[in-house]
Protein backbone atom coordinates (compact mmCIF):
# COMPACT_ATOMS: atom_id res chain seq x y z
CA UNK A 1 0.00 0.00 0.00
CA UNK A 2 2.76 2.86 0.81
CA UNK A 3 4.45 1.83 -2.48
CA UNK A 4 1.00 2.78 -4.47
CA UNK A 5 1.65 6.33 -2.63
CA UNK A 6 5.15 6.22 -3.28
CA UNK A 7 6.28 5.57 0.67
CA UNK A 8 8.69 2.89 1.04
CA UNK A 9 10.44 1.39 4.53
CA UNK A 10 14.36 1.00 4.65
CA UNK A 11 15.23 -0.88 7.51
CA UNK A 12 18.34 -0.52 10.29
CA UNK A 13 22.01 -1.24 8.83
CA UNK A 14 20.65 -1.43 5.04
CA UNK A 15 20.51 1.34 2.07
CA UNK A 16 18.22 1.54 -0.77
CA UNK A 17 19.21 2.35 -4.09
CA UNK A 18 17.19 4.66 -5.84
CA UNK A 19 16.61 5.48 -9.06
CA UNK A 20 15.11 8.00 -11.86
CA UNK A 21 13.93 6.53 -15.49
CA UNK A 22 17.25 4.19 -15.45
CA UNK A 23 19.66 6.36 -13.59
CA UNK A 24 21.25 6.24 -10.12
CA UNK A 25 19.48 9.29 -8.40
CA UNK A 26 20.04 8.96 -4.54
CA UNK A 27 21.36 6.47 -1.98
CA UNK A 28 18.19 6.43 0.77
CA UNK A 29 19.60 5.63 4.39
CA UNK A 30 17.12 3.60 6.84
CA UNK A 31 13.77 5.43 7.51
CA UNK A 32 10.57 6.18 5.94
CA UNK A 33 11.36 7.45 2.60
CA UNK A 34 9.47 8.80 -0.82
CA UNK A 35 9.64 7.39 -4.00
CA UNK A 36 7.08 9.11 -6.32
CA UNK A 37 7.37 6.27 -8.94
CA UNK A 38 4.95 8.59 -10.79
CA UNK A 39 7.73 10.54 -11.98
CA UNK A 40 10.37 7.66 -12.82
CA UNK A 41 11.40 7.14 -9.37
CA UNK A 42 12.20 3.32 -7.85
CA UNK A 43 13.78 1.15 -5.84
CA UNK A 44 16.59 -0.64 -7.88
CA UNK A 45 17.47 -2.56 -4.93
CA UNK A 46 19.38 -2.92 -1.31
CA UNK A 47 22.63 -2.91 0.03
CA UNK A 48 23.64 -4.59 3.39
CA UNK A 49 26.03 -2.26 5.46
CA UNK A 50 26.25 -5.73 7.97
CA UNK A 51 29.87 -7.10 8.33
CA UNK A 52 29.75 -10.28 6.35
CA UNK A 53 32.02 -13.51 5.78
CA UNK A 54 33.25 -15.53 3.00
CA UNK A 55 35.27 -18.80 4.15
CA UNK A 56 37.57 -19.57 1.05
CA UNK A 57 38.88 -23.18 0.81
CA UNK A 58 41.66 -22.70 -1.77
CA UNK A 59 44.30 -26.12 -2.48
CA UNK A 60 47.91 -25.05 -3.13
CA UNK A 61 50.97 -26.61 -3.25
CA UNK A 62 54.27 -25.50 -0.72
CA UNK A 63 57.91 -25.54 -1.39
CA UNK A 64 58.72 -29.14 -0.47
CA UNK A 65 56.05 -30.29 -2.76
CA UNK A 66 52.90 -31.04 -0.28
CA UNK A 67 49.86 -30.08 -1.67
CA UNK A 68 47.75 -28.25 1.53
CA UNK A 69 44.15 -26.68 1.61
CA UNK A 70 43.82 -23.35 3.04
CA UNK A 71 40.89 -22.09 4.41
CA UNK A 72 40.69 -18.33 4.46
CA UNK A 73 37.83 -16.14 6.64
CA UNK A 74 37.04 -12.96 4.95
CA UNK A 75 35.70 -10.70 6.81
CA UNK A 76 33.91 -7.74 5.01
CA UNK A 77 31.21 -4.78 4.60
CA UNK A 78 30.13 -2.21 2.46
CA UNK A 79 30.48 1.46 3.33
CA UNK A 80 27.64 3.73 3.26
CA UNK A 81 29.48 6.75 2.01
CA UNK A 82 30.30 4.49 -0.78
CA UNK A 83 27.51 2.61 -1.31
CA UNK A 84 26.83 3.51 -5.40
CA UNK A 85 30.04 2.19 -5.57
CA UNK A 86 29.25 -1.35 -4.10
CA UNK A 87 26.01 -1.57 -5.93
CA UNK A 88 26.34 -1.12 -9.57
CA UNK A 89 30.84 -2.16 -9.69
CA UNK A 90 30.00 -5.64 -8.74
CA UNK A 91 28.01 -8.43 -9.81
CA UNK A 92 29.28 -10.49 -7.51
CA UNK A 93 31.00 -9.72 -5.00
CA UNK A 94 32.11 -13.19 -3.24
CA UNK A 95 33.71 -14.35 -6.03
CA UNK A 96 35.65 -11.31 -6.75
CA UNK A 97 36.94 -11.99 -3.23
CA UNK A 98 37.53 -15.47 -3.70
CA UNK A 99 39.64 -14.84 -6.61
CA UNK A 100 41.96 -12.46 -4.45
CA UNK A 101 42.11 -14.59 -1.79
CA UNK A 102 43.18 -17.49 -4.58
CA UNK A 103 45.65 -15.20 -5.74
CA UNK A 104 46.88 -14.21 -2.82
CA UNK A 105 47.50 -17.50 -1.22
CA UNK A 106 49.09 -19.70 -4.39
CA UNK A 107 51.18 -16.25 -4.60
CA UNK A 108 52.89 -16.83 -1.14
CA UNK A 109 52.21 -20.49 -0.11
CA UNK A 110 54.74 -21.90 -2.65
CA UNK A 111 57.66 -19.76 -1.27
CA UNK A 112 57.48 -21.74 2.09
CA UNK A 113 57.98 -25.51 3.34
CA UNK A 114 54.74 -26.94 5.24
CA UNK A 115 56.56 -26.74 8.68
CA UNK A 116 56.45 -22.59 7.67
CA UNK A 117 53.46 -22.20 6.40
CA UNK A 118 52.20 -23.43 9.85
CA UNK A 119 54.15 -21.17 11.72
CA UNK A 120 53.46 -18.23 9.33
CA UNK A 121 50.08 -18.34 8.50
CA UNK A 122 49.86 -14.56 10.54
CA UNK A 123 51.99 -13.07 7.27
CA UNK A 124 49.53 -14.85 5.05
CA UNK A 125 46.55 -13.47 6.17
CA UNK A 126 48.20 -9.94 6.59
CA UNK A 127 49.30 -10.43 2.95
CA UNK A 128 45.18 -11.47 1.63
CA UNK A 129 44.33 -9.02 3.93
CA UNK A 130 46.63 -6.28 2.26
CA UNK A 131 45.72 -7.26 -1.30
CA UNK A 132 42.11 -7.46 -0.49
CA UNK A 133 42.14 -3.90 1.03
CA UNK A 134 43.60 -2.48 -1.79
CA UNK A 135 41.63 -3.68 -4.51
CA UNK A 136 38.11 -3.70 -3.05
CA UNK A 137 38.34 0.11 -1.80
CA UNK A 138 37.76 0.81 -5.49
CA UNK A 139 34.37 -0.84 -5.39
CA UNK A 140 33.02 0.73 -1.80
CA UNK A 141 33.48 -2.04 0.39
CA UNK A 142 36.19 -2.62 3.78
CA UNK A 143 38.03 -5.82 4.55
CA UNK A 144 37.36 -5.73 8.18
CA UNK A 145 39.40 -8.85 9.02
CA UNK A 146 41.30 -11.95 7.18
CA UNK A 147 41.76 -15.06 9.31
CA UNK A 148 43.94 -18.32 8.09
CA UNK A 149 41.90 -20.74 10.04
CA UNK A 150 43.12 -24.07 8.57
CA UNK A 151 45.81 -25.55 6.54
CA UNK A 152 45.10 -28.91 6.08
CA UNK A 153 47.55 -31.24 4.35
CA UNK A 154 46.94 -34.63 2.74
CA UNK A 155 45.79 -37.34 4.80
CA UNK A 156 48.89 -39.33 4.04
CA UNK A 157 51.20 -36.53 5.14
CA UNK A 158 49.31 -36.00 7.84
CA UNK A 159 50.38 -39.68 8.85
CA UNK A 160 53.58 -39.27 8.27
CA UNK A 161 53.82 -36.36 10.52
CA UNK A 162 52.33 -38.43 13.01
CA UNK A 163 54.43 -41.54 12.48
CA UNK A 164 57.52 -39.11 13.02
CA UNK A 165 56.72 -37.18 15.94
CA UNK A 166 55.90 -40.55 17.28
CA UNK A 167 59.36 -41.70 16.73
CA UNK A 168 60.73 -38.35 18.09
CA UNK A 169 59.08 -39.01 21.42
CA UNK A 170 60.02 -42.62 21.41
CA UNK A 171 63.79 -41.85 20.52
CA UNK A 172 63.51 -39.52 23.56
CA UNK A 173 61.73 -41.86 26.09
CA UNK A 174 64.48 -44.58 24.73
CA UNK A 175 67.42 -42.28 25.97
CA UNK A 176 65.83 -41.54 28.99
CA UNK A 177 65.33 -44.83 29.60
CA UNK A 178 68.80 -46.16 29.05
CA UNK A 179 70.03 -43.37 30.79
CA UNK A 180 68.23 -44.62 33.97
CA UNK A 181 68.86 -47.70 33.54
CA UNK A 182 72.73 -46.53 33.58
CA UNK A 183 72.45 -44.65 36.46
CA UNK A 184 70.71 -47.59 38.41
CA UNK A 185 73.74 -49.95 37.22
CA UNK A 186 76.50 -47.67 38.28
CA UNK A 187 74.62 -47.07 41.75
CA UNK A 188 73.94 -50.73 42.10
CA UNK A 189 77.86 -51.23 41.19
CA UNK A 190 78.82 -48.58 43.45
CA UNK A 191 77.27 -49.93 46.58
CA UNK A 192 78.24 -53.45 45.97
CA UNK A 193 82.17 -52.13 45.56
CA UNK A 194 81.40 -50.12 48.73
CA UNK A 195 79.93 -53.16 50.61
CA UNK A 196 82.59 -55.90 49.84
CA UNK A 197 85.42 -53.06 50.45
CA UNK A 198 83.44 -52.78 54.03
CA UNK A 199 82.87 -56.92 54.07
CA UNK A 200 86.65 -57.27 53.55
CA UNK A 201 87.98 -54.65 56.39
CA UNK A 202 85.19 -56.71 58.85
CA UNK A 203 87.28 -59.69 58.06
CA UNK A 204 90.45 -58.28 58.30
CA UNK A 205 89.67 -56.65 61.73
CA UNK A 206 87.93 -60.26 62.72
CA UNK A 207 90.61 -62.09 61.74
CA UNK A 208 93.12 -59.31 63.38
CA UNK A 209 91.34 -59.60 66.47
CA UNK A 210 91.81 -63.53 66.70
CA UNK A 211 95.26 -63.05 65.89
CA UNK A 212 95.75 -60.65 68.70
CA UNK A 213 93.38 -62.55 71.26
CA UNK A 214 95.57 -65.82 70.66
CA UNK A 215 98.85 -64.23 70.82
CA UNK A 216 97.31 -62.60 74.50
CA UNK A 217 96.41 -66.17 75.67
CA UNK A 218 99.58 -67.95 74.79
CA UNK A 219 101.43 -65.30 76.49
CA UNK A 220 99.22 -65.49 79.84
CA UNK A 221 99.47 -69.23 79.47
CA UNK A 222 102.90 -69.76 79.17
CA UNK A 223 103.75 -67.03 81.97
CA UNK A 224 101.17 -68.71 84.55
CA UNK A 225 102.05 -72.49 83.64
CA UNK A 226 106.27 -72.65 83.72
CA UNK A 227 107.67 -75.06 81.31
CA UNK A 228 105.11 -74.66 78.37
CA UNK A 229 106.33 -73.54 75.92
CA UNK A 230 104.47 -71.27 72.72
CA UNK A 231 103.51 -74.04 70.77
CA UNK A 232 102.44 -76.48 73.45
CA UNK A 233 99.81 -73.86 74.30
CA UNK A 234 98.88 -73.34 70.61
CA UNK A 235 97.97 -77.22 70.20
CA UNK A 236 95.82 -76.56 73.41
CA UNK A 237 94.05 -73.66 71.84
CA UNK A 238 93.73 -75.20 68.83
CA UNK A 239 92.70 -78.67 69.99
CA UNK A 240 90.11 -76.97 71.81
CA UNK A 241 88.33 -75.14 68.96
CA UNK A 242 88.39 -78.17 67.42
CA UNK A 243 86.34 -80.27 69.66
CA UNK A 244 84.22 -76.98 69.79
CA UNK A 245 83.56 -77.04 66.18
CA UNK A 246 82.41 -80.73 66.35
CA UNK A 247 79.86 -79.97 68.89
CA UNK A 248 78.66 -77.13 67.30
CA UNK A 249 78.27 -79.93 64.19
CA UNK A 250 76.26 -82.02 65.86
CA UNK A 251 74.01 -79.57 67.80
CA UNK A 252 72.78 -77.98 64.93
CA UNK A 253 69.89 -79.53 63.39
CA UNK A 254 70.29 -77.87 60.01
CA UNK A 255 73.15 -79.10 58.80
CA UNK A 256 74.14 -81.51 56.80
CA UNK A 257 76.49 -84.70 57.44
CA UNK A 258 80.40 -83.58 57.53
CA UNK A 259 82.90 -86.49 57.00
CA UNK A 260 85.81 -85.38 58.59
CA UNK A 261 88.97 -87.84 58.93
CA UNK A 262 89.10 -88.01 63.43
CA UNK A 263 91.89 -88.93 65.35
CA UNK A 264 94.62 -88.50 67.43
CA UNK A 265 96.65 -88.14 64.35
CA UNK A 266 94.15 -85.70 62.63
CA UNK A 267 93.85 -83.64 65.17
CA UNK A 268 97.68 -83.28 64.68
CA UNK A 269 97.28 -82.49 61.65
CA UNK A 270 94.69 -80.36 61.57
CA UNK A 271 96.72 -78.27 64.39
CA UNK A 272 99.33 -78.26 62.31
CA UNK A 273 97.73 -76.90 59.36
CA UNK A 274 96.00 -73.92 60.99
CA UNK A 275 99.49 -73.03 62.71
CA UNK A 276 101.01 -72.81 59.38
CA UNK A 277 98.39 -70.94 57.94
CA UNK A 278 98.23 -68.73 60.89
CA UNK A 279 102.10 -68.37 60.60
CA UNK A 280 101.53 -67.04 56.72
CA UNK A 281 99.14 -64.61 57.91
CA UNK A 282 101.08 -63.58 60.14
CA UNK A 283 104.31 -63.42 57.47
CA UNK A 284 102.25 -61.77 54.85
CA UNK A 285 101.06 -58.87 56.76
CA UNK A 286 104.35 -57.90 58.22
Amino acid sequence: MGQVFGCIKVDQSTVTIREQFGKFDDVLEPGCHCVPWCLGSQMAGHLSLRVQQLDVRCETKTKDNVFVTVVASVQYRALADKAADAFYKLSNTREQIQAYVFDVIRACVPKLNLDATFEQKNDIAKAVEEELEKAMSHYGFEIVQTLIVDIEPDEHVKRAMNEINAAARLRVAANEKAEAEKILQIKRAEGDAESKYLAGLGIARQRQAIVDGLRDSVLAFSVNVPGTTAKDVMDLVLVTQYFDTMKEIGASSKSSAVFIPHGPGAVRDIASQIREGLLQGNAAQQ
